[in-house]
């Protein structure tokens, strides 16, 4: 069988966690079916890839996507972001197709532009129409995708994100600081705001580290929350940062907190459990699912119940040290080798 992927998401240095879903699983998928012919698909905008990209692993070949013309003439092809080409119609039975999905926070939320949200939500349609299955990352995103999209649940296939190793900072492991540690964009969906607020209720003697992209929806907002707080100077606006210093940063913190207000699986959450970093977050969307019993849950709009529980795990140790093992072995159990098997079933039951 052919295979193709939109490949596209997986490109540059600052990948979002679309962009680490693309990466990993694409390796993946190469590594477990070393027989299957892959394409590896860039949008039009991507094309010195083809030529001037990292080597690509055996088996696998790169092409241009375009909307209406099939990469390679595959038997099937995977839009790895809630999005199909035009040649992908499952009525026309042209080419058998596959859309991952990973949340819908767009068509519920003003978490963005008028304008993205739009071509979203056109985009998201579109797929849910165009595909023989579709993938969804979480159990709640599989509910929405049949809820707000009217896809039939036979359609739909949960297939969880694994968590990538990280690497292991030099030397012997340091100790861990009196650190709060969130990572993602900063964006008014990921609650930073609620998450400083809280923080600037807590004792002093802590830091709270915020890494991420600056320029997510909002974001200018949470600068001036910054600027004007008056724990101005223990909150560290770290912006982007490389897998190494992220690594350091989790090795050093003794608190993770990731108070999303709608999250479609959770990827740093898993990050740092497997870092051995105690969790804090949301009790909404998909984060129970993913946390299971090894986090602190929190209702994340009640800035009394994050204060209290971040209070708790800033005085405890013993609780701290419970939910890091907690964390390490839930953590264990999501991996990029598995997501790709049961991708890979995915893709055979809809080619027979």
């Amino acid at each position: 069988m052919k295979i193709a992927l939109d490949a596209s998401y997986s490109i540059g240095s600052e990948l979002s966690g679309v962009g680490v879903y693309s990466r990993e699983l694409m390796a993946g998928l190469a590594a477990l079916d070393p027989g299957t012919a892959w394409t590896w698909a860039y949008r039009p905008h991507h094309w010195r890839t083809l030529w001037f990209g990292p080597p690509v692993p055996r088996g696998v070949q790169r092409r241009l996507l375009f909307e209406s013309r099939h990469p390679g003439r595959c038997d099937l092809f995977h839009g790895l972001n809630q999005r199909l080409p035009e040649f992908c119609d499952r009525r026309s039975r042209r080419v058998r197709s596959v859309a991952t999905f990973h949340d819908l926070f767009m068509f519920t939320n003003t978490y963005s532009t008028t304008g993205f949200r739009a071509r979203f939500t056109e985009q998201a349609s579109l797929a849910a129409e165009r595909a023989d299955a579709i993938i969804a990352v979480s159990q709640f995103t599989a509910s929405q995708v049949e809820s707000l999209l009217g896809v039939e649940r036979s359609r739909i296939h949960v297939v969880h994100h694994g968590v990538r190793p990280l690497p292991v900072p030099p030397g012997p492991a340091p100790a861990r600081e009196p650190l709060i540690l969130s990572v993602g964009a900063l964006q008014v969906r990921k609650n930073t705001l609620g998450l400083i607020r809280a923080f600037e209720r807590l004792p002093e003697g802590w830091r709270l580290v915020l890494a991420g992209s600056l320029s997510g929806f909002g974001a200018p907002q949470l600068w001036a929350a910054v600027e004007g707080s008056p724990r101005k100077g223990f909150i560290d606006l770290r912006g982007w940062v490389s897998d190494e210093e992220l690594a350091g940063l989790y090795a050093r913190a003794s608190i993770f907190a990731f108070p999303s207000l709608d999250e479609g699986f959770g990827i740093p959450v898993l990050e740092a459990m497997a870092s051995g970093v105690a969790v804090m977050a949301s009790n909404t969307s998909a984060l129970p699912e993913v946390c299971g019993d090894a986090a602190l849950m929190v209702d994340p709009r009640d800035s009394d119940e994050m204060t209290s529980a971040l209070g708790r795990l800033m005085q405890q140790e013993s609780l701290r040290l419970d939910l890091a093992a907690r964390g390490r072995a839930r953590a264990a159990g999501f991996t990029w080798e598995r997501c790709a098997r049961e991708t890979l079933a995915v893709y055979r039951e809809v080619g027979h």
